[in-house]
């Protein structure tokens, strides 16, 4: 499997991908023209075309804020 550029990660990739599917099952519109119906296919032409918008959030530990 290959990554998309912005993604570091597979696990990313699958967490994403699991997040927008499930959007998708509960009513979203797809971004992309896909001939399949499966949610999580979908959601990963989604994630690999780049139009699923995500934030990467550094969580500080508390040696840090010293």
């Amino acid at each position: 499997m290959e990554l998309p550029n912005n993604i570091d990660s597979k696990f990313r990739y699958i967490l994403i991908a699991a997040k927008r599917a499930r959007q998708l099952q509960s009513g979203a519109r797809p971004l992309v023209q896909a001939q399949t119906k499966k949610p999580t296919k979908i959601a990963q032409m989604e994630v690999s075309a780049g139009l699923v918008p995500f934030e990467i959030i550094e969580v500080k530990t508390p040696d840090e804020n010293e």
